[in-house]
C-alpha cells in the first residue's frame, strides 16, 4: 500500500520510521518532509495547509492512507477535506480537533463532564481579564486559547507579570489569533506526565507515559519551547495513577466527545499534572506529541498500520498494543538562540554515524537537503533518541550519541531526565 504523511518535523520522522517497519507498506510519501525523512520517504513540496493540493496528490497517486502529523491542518479541517473526496485518512475531524484547537472548549468540556482539571475562567476582553486578576491568587497561569506551537502559556508570579502577560497575549497578539480568547487558570504543582493514546471514537488504547522538558535551559530555566527532550516511560506514572486516570480521565474524555457529537478518531495526548489532590488534566493534544513520538513509537511492536486501520474502522477494541519492555530518551539538538532567533543553513556532519546502530535514532526536526549536504532549517534540528533496558542506560546512550553529530550553532540541554532520582533511573 501507499502511505502519505503530512508534516515535516521530528514527530513525522518518527511516524515515518514506524510506518517503514510495516510489512503492508510499499511506498511512503511525506509532504513536505525534511532531510532525514527523505531517506525513508519521497518528499513532496506541498505544505501541510495546502489542503487542495494534498487531496489532489493523494488522488493522483492512488494513496491508500494519509496520516496527519501536525496540529494546524487537523484544527483547520484537513481530515474533513480528505473524507469529502472519499480518501482514507487518520486524524480527528475539525469538530473533534477542537479538543486541542481551543483551550476554552477543552476546559468547558472537562467542567461539564467532571474530568479533573485546574479551576479556570475564560476571557475575550483584556479589560475583564485584568479586573479578574486584581483579586486572583498567585502564581497564576495565562493561556492563549488557540494553537501557539506549545509556547502560548505564561506562568505569572505576581500582578505586574500577569498584566504584562495579558498585554502580550491579547493586545500585542504575540501568538497571533490564538490570543483572541484567553484562559486564566489556577497554578498547579506536581510532576508533569504525558500519556499518548489511540482512539477510534469509543475505545482508547494507551501507548506509554513520557515526560517532556519544555524550558530552553538546564535546570528548567529560560523560555518555553516546543520541547528540548523527553524520556519514557515515566516512573512517576504508577499503577495507582494509571487506575485513577482510566476511571476519571481517559474513557470519560472519549465518551464526552462522542456525547457532544464530536466523535474523536486519532491520537489523544493527555498532558497530566500529578498533584497532591490526584492527577489532573493540564491540556489535550489531538495528535502525537513532539518529541513524545520519538520516545514512544520506536518501542511500538504492533504494526502501526493495523492500529491506524482499527482507529478509522472503529475496531480498536479487537486489538491490543504491544510495546518493547524498554526505556527511551530523546535529547533535542537545537540551533543556539532557539526559541527566539537563530541562524539556519548550517552544515550538519556525522549523520552517517547512526547507520546500522541498533537502538539509536536520529530524528530530523528542522533540516533540509541541499547539494552541499544536510543543513539546519529550524530551531529544533535533531532529536537524538536511544533505547535501553533502563532509563539511566537510555539516557547515557542518548547523550553519547549527541556527540556523533555536529553543526556550528549546536545547542542542547544537558539534564534531560536528571530531575528523576538516580536510584529510580
Amino acid at each position: 500500500m501507499k502511505v502519505l504523511i503530512v508534516g515535516g518535523g521530528g514527530r513525522e520522522h518518527a511516524i515515518a520510521e514506524a510506518v517503514s517497519r510495516s510489512s503492508r507498506v510499499d511506498k511512503i510519501y511525506c509532504a513536505p518532509g525534511n532531510g532525514g525523512i527523505a531517506e525513508l520517504a519521497e518528499c513532496v513540496p506541498i505544505t501541510p495547509m495546502e489542503f487542495d493540493k494534498l487531496v489532489s496528490f493523494a488522488k493522483e497517486n492512488a494513496i491508500d492512507l494519509t496520516i496527519i502529523g501536525m496540529d494546524d491542518p487537523l484544527v483547520g479541517g484537513i481530515v474533513d477535506a480528505f473524507e469529502a473526496e472519499g480518501l482514507r485518512v487518520f486524524g480527528p475531524r475539525k469538530n473533534a480537533a477542537i479538543l486541542e484547537g481551543s483551550k476554552a472548549f477543552s476546559k468547558d468540556l472537562m467542567k461539564k463532564y467532571g474530568i479533573p482539571t485546574a479551576a479556570y475562567e475564560t476571557f475575550d476582553d483584556p479589560k475583564a481579564a485584568l479586573e479578574y486578576l486584581e483579586t486572583a491568587k498567585f502564581p497564576i497561569v495565562l493561556k492563549a486559547d488557540g494553537l501557539a506551537l506549545g509556547k502560548g502559556v505564561l506562568i505569572c508570579q505576581d500582578l505586574d507579570e500577569a498584566r504584562a502577560g495579558v498585554k502580550e497575549i491579547m493586545e500585542d497578539k504575540k501568538f497571533g489569533n490564538a490570543g483572541n480568547h484567553m484562559v486564566i487558570e489556577e497554578f498547579m504543582t506536581g510532576r508533569e506526565v504525558s500519556v499518548l493514546s489511540f482512539v477510534d471514537g469509543k475505545t482508547y488504547r494507551l501507548m506509554s507515559s513520557a515526560q517532556d522538558h519544555k524550558r530552553a535551559g538546564d535546570g528548567d530555566t529560560g523560555l518555553n519551547t516546543g520541547g528540548m527532550g523527553n524520556f519514557s516511560p515515566s516512573p512517576f506514572y504508577t499503577e495507582e495513577v494509571d487506575k485513577f486516570c482510566r476511571e476519571h480521565i481517559y474513557g470519560k474524555t472519549v465518551e464526552a466527545m462522542a456525547k457532544e457529537g464530536r466523535e474523536f478518531k486519532g491520537v489523544i495526548f493527555f498532558g497530566l499534572m500529578l498533584t497532591d489532590d490526584g492527577p489532573k488534566v493540564l491540556e489535550y493534544n489531538a495528535r502525537f506529541g513532539d518529541p513524545e513520538a520519538q520516545v514512544v513509537l520506536p518501542r511500538l511492536k504492533t504494526d502501526i498500520i493495523d492500529v491506524i486501520d482499527a482507529c478509522i474502522d472503529g475496531t480498536l477494541s479487537d486489538l491490543e498494543l504491544d510495546f518493547e519492555n524498554k526505556a527511551a530518551v530523546c535529547v533535542v539538538l537545537a540551533s543556539e538562540g532557539y526559541p527566539v532567533s537563530y541562524e539556519k543553513g548550517k552544515l550538519i556532519t556525522g549523520l552517517e554515524n547512526f547507520k546500522g546502530k541498533e537502538g539509536y535514532y536520529c530524528f530530523h526536526a528542522g533540516t533540509k537537503k541541499t547539494p552541499e549536504g544536510i543543513v539546519t532549517n529550524g530551531g529544533r534540528v535533531l532529536g537524538i533518541t536511544a533505547k535501553g533496558d533502563t532509563l539511566k542506560e537510555a539516557r547515557a546512550k542518548a547523550y553519547e550519541a549527541t556527540e556523533w553529530v555536529s553543526f556550528s550553532n549546536k545547542y542542547m540541554r544537558h539534564d534531560i531526565g536528571k530531575a528523576i532520582d538516580e536510584e529510580v533511573l
